[in-house]
């Protein structure tokens, strides 16, 4: 959580895209535990996204744990980001 909230307030100052950090997560997370390759999600769409949903059903308790607290720490971050920026800070 610590490590994607970190990364997401850095992308937030940098960037100046409050949310980008969180929508970015889940694809990087798709990338991470799927054995598809991308170019089959357009060319074989229905093999692809099978292989995702029986990927994600198959993830032990500690990997969802692990996933799902990145995304919570990527959320953390960009609601920081427009609170720190509501308060008059300026980041870049």
């Amino acid at each position: 959580m610590v490590m994607f909230f970190g990364i997401g307030f850095l992308l937030n100052m940098l960037l100046r895209m409050t949310w980008l950090m969180a929508i970015i997560y889940p694809i990087v997370v798709i990338l991470i535990i799927d054995e598809v390759r991308v170019y089959e999600y357009l060319t074989k769409p229905g093999y692809a996204f099978g292989m995702l949903g029986d990927k994600i059903l198959s993830l032990h308790a500690a990997d969802i744990i692990i996933l799902t607290s990145g995304l919570v720490g990527a959320i953390i971050s960009g609601f920081v980001m427009k609170l720190l920026r509501k308060q008059g800070y300026q980041m870049f």
